[in-house]
């Protein structure tokens, strides 16, 4: 049966709740009519971190993600999208979302960057980050769809402090992916790299995926598939969910979760 309104929580797995107005503006802009979303962000419990670009800040977040995904499950959202394009713990979150479609940034913008090219670059912001994205899309199957990766220097937090700097560099690195590693299509390798996109695209002319709308956009198409088809996650083999008795025995979820911060754009 088709909901008239689809439900899905943007997460922004971070303790750090600054930039959830910036990612409510996003989605404002960009989501259907019939989307009703909630941006979250974690409990500053886990830590005031305003990034995830270290390994060890993505271990630190892990106990949150998978509760704040079993608490989205239970509030009846049809697609949780997990906001940092690391896809912090996807596969794990996607285990315990019960019928919740869940989605993110990384391997969103790479179906939709195959779909209307061949190969493609992703610009990133440090080169720390290749080794651990480049293990992402290799686990994904999409490593020989992979062009290059090229860095601008820049930490998440840079992004949006002069965007003048930032569309330079991005502009410079994409122009080097197209003509040096002979990219088909761009992928922009960080959530808050959002508002840059359609310059690129223009100037350069070829598919520039931006990964918060490419993850937005995801979820809205699955939500509307699960609601119209039952195209909800499956159960079986690898994907099955850890038994309910288990859980009860365990104690995993006693305590009611609650998340950081929540705005509600409807």
């Amino acid at each position: 049966m088709n909901k008239t309104t689809q439900k899905i929580m943007y997460l922004n797995p971070v303790g750090f709740d600054a930039y959830d107005s910036f990612f409510a503006s996003m989605v404002k802009e960009n989501k259907n009519e019939n989307t009703e979303v909630h941006i979250t962000s974690l409990p500053s419990h886990v830590g005031k971190m305003d990034n995830l670009e270290y390994r060890t800040y993505n271990a630190l977040i892990a106990p949150d993600v998978i509760r704040a995904t079993q608490k989205a499950s239970q509030e009846g959202f049809d697609a949780l999208i997990i906001g940092c394009f690391y896809d912090p713990f996807l596969l794990d979150a996607r285990e315990i979302s019960g019928d919740m479609v869940v989605v993110a940034p990384c391997h969103s913008s790479i179906e939709i960057a195959l779909k209307v090219s061949n190969k493609f670059s992703v610009i990133i912001g440090q080169k720390k980050w290749e080794h651990e994205m480049h293990h992402t899309i290799r686990s994904y199957g999409y490593e020989h769809q992979l062009a290059s990766f090229r860095d601008v220097n820049m930490n998440v937090r840079e992004f949006q402090q002069d965007h003048n700097i930032t569309g330079s560099k991005l502009m410079e690195a994409s122009e080097k992916a197209i003509f040096e590693d002979f990219a088909e299509s761009i992928i922009l390798g960080c959530t808050l790299e959002f508002g840059f996109y359609k310059e690129i695209q223009s100037k350069l002319n070829v598919p520039v995926i931006d990964p918060s709308i490419a993850a937005l956009k995801q979820a809205e198409q699955m939500a509307y598939l699960k609601n119209t088809y039952n195209w909800k996650p499956s159960r079986k083999w690898s994907s099955q969910a850890p038994p309910k008795d288990d859980i009860l025995q365990f104690g995993l979820f006693n305590h009611e979760y609650e998340f950081g911060n929540r705005i509600i754009v409807s």
